[in-house]
């Protein structure tokens, strides 16, 4: 069985460097984020184990980074030069795969999307559909980090600040959504900052370090990812804090994992990635053997992949 990962580096102009792939190509494409990122890593794990599983070949293409969707727009036109039977992809905004993946489409490619919902209405404009769409549900993650700040404070309650992800980022936008409404909808909760990292962990650092300067009394963080999470722990550190001041994550990333059991990172809402990446690999196969795709404009099928809370 031959899987391959190919990087797309992309160039400041509007050309873009691709490794070299296999003269054949292989049954299914699975297009990522990024891989310099251990969900994403993790969501790659699930889609190699579910392929062997399935004893199918595909291969993986990823970003070089989360926010490159020039670089991403460009490996999804790369893959329809190319004669997959279905793609599986997860864009990193909501609009900037839409016209390759209507092409796709109308080119009779099964297609079915993961985490970040693509934009469907512009989709539709398009002409085109895929056949799922497959996430965690993010509103109610933002939601369970908060809960369970609310519960540690407890009765005294206090002041709570939120480190979202990328602005208009549909995941991050959504985490904040349950989170806020929880913060809010509890009497005793004041939150008193809400302000984007774009999921870097330096950002996220330097955030979480005014927010502490400004807000002095402050007792919890709850972070969009647990990159930016490490980064707020340090912030915490810094500021002579640790064990005063609740950090909340989100993904359950293996040095996320570790953090929370050494005791500097309070706790994760933890996704499956693996699951997200394995599902959808299989949603997509399944889609092609059946030989004919969702009409435009007919609601595709929802799947969600559950989230535990991951506490020492």
């Amino acid at each position: 069985m031959n899987r391959k990962m190919l990087f797309a580096a992309a160039a400041l102009a509007a050309t873009s460097l691709f490794s070299s792939v296999q003269a054949q190509a292989a049954d299914y494409a699975v297009i990522l984020k990024t891989l310099a990122n251990p969900y994403w890593q993790d969501v790659q794990k699930g889609v190699q184990a579910k392929a062997k599983e399935l004893g199918v070949d595909v291969d993986i293409f990823a970003s070089p980074s989360e926010d490159d969707t020039q670089a991403q727009l460009q490996l999804f036109e790369d893959v329809l030069n190319r004669n997959y039977k279905g793609v599986a992809f997860a864009p990193i905004s909501s609009v900037n795969l839409v016209q390759p993946a209507a092409r796709a489409y109308k080119a009779g490619i099964a297609l079915v999307n993961i985490d970040e919902q693509i934009d469907m209405a512009a989709l539709k404009q398009a002409g085109g559909n895929v056949e799922a769409f497959i996430t965690t549900d993010n509103v109610a993650v933002g939601k369970k980090g908060a809960d369970f700040i609310i519960d540690k404070l407890g009765s005294a309650g206090g002041e709570v600040a939120i480190i979202e992800g990328k602005a208009g980022v549909a995941s991050g936008e959504a985490r904040k959504t349950g989170a806020t409404t929880a913060f809010q909808a509890t009497k005793g909760i004041k939150l008193v900052a809400s302000q984007p990292a774009d999921w870097d962990r330096l950002k996220a650092l330097d955030v979480a370090s005014n927010i502490l300067q400004s807000s002095p009394d402050l007792k919890a963080f709850y972070c969009a990812n647990d990159t930016m999470a490490l980064g707020v722990v340090q912030a915490v550190q810094n500021a002579g804090k640790t064990g005063q001041v609740i950090v909340v994550g989100t993904d359950g990333a293996p040095e996320a994992r570790d953090s929370v059991q050494a005791g500097r990172l309070t706790a994760t809402v933890a996704q499956d990635p693996q699951k997200l990446g394995a599902d959808g690999l299989e949603l997509v196969v399944e889609a092609a053997k059946r030989g004919s795709l969702t009409p435009v404009g007919t609601q595709p099928k929802q799947v969600a992949v559950d989230s535990v809370l991951v506490t020492k």
